[in-house]
């Protein structure tokens, strides 16, 4: 499915890989994308009352959101919530019992295989423990997605990947194996091969746990660069309060499964919501000095 409101030289696709060559200009920020002629945007992402229950327990009850070309949500609330799960569901590895589930208007919930592998190099996710081939180094592991993808001589792949290993601060260990890095190391990795597949989307299962905060303030600013450079779309689960406060344009708030608040980060901190004000207050809680 194409982007008939881009004109060729603006597109994602082109934009991404001139950034991983190294050819690309920077230049001002991208603009929120416009409505259309009928003045409905259609969204990037959108789930539609979808409802899962693992052994009749539900995980997302009637669960509603929409992310626009170019945004970023966060997704925030306590341990258990399902937050992980919307994601696995839009990657096709879960499947809902009820609702919709589109990606730039085209109806995912119910494509075989083939038809979710062709979604899949549109939207990719970056797991929590890296997902790495284990047999491969860092450098095999990035250059992975380009070998698959094919068109591209074996010095271009090995320029891309000397690029993302400086954006993700791998270059000292891009010999080594992934058994042998810390999480926040393979996390960072992960995220080099994610941005070698030159996706559209990019879900983010917290990126920031049991990662030291270097790791994280990189990862953070990565996220924040490629969303003002390129227009990247993304999807971000995570605790970590300030970290969504640096990238949230939205925050959809999950308590027992259900979406209580779906709106713009300053709403959300706003909310008199007990529940929401009670996940503020234990983000902000300090132990007190002795």
């Amino acid at each position: 499915m194409g982007t008939p409101d881009l004109p060729p030289e603006s597109r994602p696709e082109q934009e991404l890989d001139e950034f991983l060559s190294g050819t690309f200009e920077e230049g001002p920020e991208h603009a929120a994308p416009q409505p259309g002629p009928a003045g409905a945007e259609v969204p990037m992402i959108a789930f539609s009352h979808v409802s899962i229950s693992f052994n009749e327990r539900k995980v997302l009850d009637n669960v509603s959101f929409t992310v626009k070309r170019g945004q970023t949500l966060c997704i925030l609330g306590r341990s258990g919530v399902g937050k992980s799960v919307a994601l696995r569901i839009l990657m096709g590895f879960l499947k809902p019992q009820i609702g919709s589930i589109r990606v730039e208007g085209e109806e995912i919930n119910g494509l075989d295989e083939e038809g979710m592998n062709a979604i899949r190099k549109r939207v990719t996710m970056v797991f929590q423990n890296g997902a790495l081939f284990d047999s491969l180094t860092v450098r095999e592991n990035i250059a992975f997605p380009l070998r698959e993808r094919g068109g591209m001589a074996e010095d271009q792949i090995q320029q891309v990947v000397d690029r993302l290993t400086g954006l993700v601060g791998a270059e000292d260990v891009a010999d080594d194996l992934p058994g042998s890095l810390s999480t926040g190391r393979k996390r960072a990795v992960a995220m080099a091969r994610a941005l070698a597949a030159q996706p559209e989307v990019v879900l983010y299962d917290e990126p920031t746990t049991m990662v030291d905060p270097i790791i994280a303030k990189r990862l953070g600013s990565l996220i924040q660069r490629l969303k003002r450079q390129l227009g990247f779309t993304s999807i971000v689960v995570t605790h970590d309060m300030r970290f969504a406060e640096r990238l949230a344009d939205q925050v959809l708030f999950l308590h027992q499964g259900r979406g209580t608040f779906f709106g713009p980060l300053g709403g959300f901190l706003a909310s008199r919501d007990e529940n929401i004000r009670m996940f503020l207050d234990l983000d902000a809680y300090r132990i007190p000095a002795v």
